[in-house]
């Protein structure tokens, strides 16, 4: 489509993806979505992103990155059915993080059909220079009817800028105040005050106004957006749970995946159909009494927050979507608790090896900024990932990205090839679920 071009589109489920090519030098970008009424948001919660991935309608939910073949996507679905009367457009936007997107190159976003597949529209945004926030394009309504055009106008002042512009209130990071300088006070003269006037005698008592009842609190403020997040890579692999507020809550861990090609050797194990991939997300936790052990499914060992060890596995999903997928939730209000905790996935069935399976783990402090990284591609016989290492350092918790593929041995499971890469020292018994 060229800029400024508009087609119509079915109000039906569909498939946003930004996308661009990946390489040295090339920053990240992240897609997100604002519902609009009379050209704003009617309040914080009609901003779709990264942090606040989905609208309270399920009209609009961020589904996720994924990394593949040198291309990364950053994807969206849009129901049109279920938007709200009162919304007019939903405006389609991208953020650069650590660049700009003149140094982004491949950039554009493509709508297509969520049940068919079928594309029905692509936008190519050529041109960018200095921009750090892009509206590459919106879904609008025209007597009933929902269309799509391909805008492609640009921010140099990011997300943040792009967020403030349609009415979100974003949170600052508090400025200390400026130092206040003393000046000497010069001497002045003494000032002979007269004596107060005497009382009148017989004087009627001074009127009492009547007392006001007192005035009803105020509404607590909504807080603001938080557009602050981390991304572990090789040359910055860990963060500090505490440096990003996460010190108490839940922290839930997310992992999402998608499967683009099929290859011979899939059909896993008990005669699973082609495609019908099942992951398992799983953590070998060490407490600091020194109890060891597993959190996963086999053997319906799902754990519980409020009792050692404070770890559990919310359930098992086989479809790799980012709303649900397989989810892990460690309780930090234990996080002394913890001596170490490594999450990890197998493959129960489905597939032979990790090989052009395209995942993204997401760690989301209840109280501070999301942090995420994607896999890399497996080269190897893998059926075993270990994911990310979160260590109890100093009275802190630090996340470290591992992503890490191992290859087990002929006869040992997956759960005893990570065992023994990480050195836990459990005994290991046959398992089913």
């Amino acid at each position: 489509m060229p800029k400024g071009s508009n087609v119509p589109v079915p109000a039906t489920a569909l498939r946003v993806e930004l996308g661009w090519r990946s390489g040295p030098g090339v920053p990240d970008a992240d897609a997100s979505a604002l519902l609009l009424a009379a050209g704003k948001v009617r309040s914080d919660g009609d901003f779709v992103f990264y942090n606040q991935p989905a609208h309270s309608s399920g009209a609009v939910r961020h589904e996720g990155k994924r990394t593949a073949a040198g291309s990364v996507t950053d994807t969206l679905s849009v129901d049109l059915a279920r938007v709200e009367s009162g919304i007019e457009r939903i405006v389609l936007a991208a953020s650069a993080d650590g660049g700009t997107f003149g140094q982004v190159p491949g950039l554009y976003v493509e709508v297509t059909d969520a049940a068919s597949g079928q594309v029905v529209a692509r936008f190519d945004s050529p041109g960018a220079t200095v921009e750090t926030a892009f509206l590459l394009g919106e879904f609008y309504r025209r007597q009933g009817v929902w269309k799509f055009r391909a805008v492609g106008q640009g921010y140099g002042s990011g997300l943040e800028g792009l967020a403030t512009d349609f009415g979100i209130t974003v949170d600052e990071p508090q400025r200390p105040a400026p130092p206040v300088t003393a000046r000497p006070v010069s001497a002045a003269p003494p000032v002979t005050m007269p004596p107060p006037a005497a009382p009148t005698v017989n004087s009627p008592p001074p009127a009492t106004a009547p007392a006001l009842p007192p005035a009803p609190p105020a509404a607590p403020p909504a807080a603001p957006v938080r557009l602050s997040k981390v991304t572990l890579t090789k040359a910055a692999p860990s963060v500090s749970l505490a440096k990003q507020g996460g010190t108490s809550g839940s922290l839930r861990v997310n992992l999402n995946w998608q499967v683009r090609k099929q290859f011979p050797g899939w059909g896993g194990r008990r005669g699973a159909g082609q495609g019908d991939l099942d992951l398992d997300l799983c953590a070998l936790y060490e407490l600091t009494d020194g109890r060891k052990g597993v959190v996963q499914a086999l053997g319906n060992a799902f754990g519980s927050l409020r009792r050692p060890p404070y770890i559990h596995l919310d359930g098992d999903d086989r479809t790799g979507a980012v709303a649900s997928g397989e989810n892990l939730t460690v309780n930090l209000d234990h996080k002394r608790d913890f001596r170490r905790i490594l999450v990890f996935v197998t493959i129960y069935e489905g597939a032979a090896s990790f090989a052009d399976l395209h995942a993204t783990v997401t760690l989301q402090p209840q109280h501070g900024a999301p942090i995420d990284f994607s896999l890399d591609e497996c080269t190897v016989p893998s059926t075993v990932c270990a994911l990310a290492l979160i260590t109890h350092t100093g009275g802190d918790l630090v996340v470290q990205r591992e992503a890490r593929y191992l290859v087990p041995e002929r006869g040992v499971s997956p759960q005893r090839t990570v065992d023994r890469a990480y050195g836990w020292g459990m005994n290991w018994t046959p398992g089913r679920k």
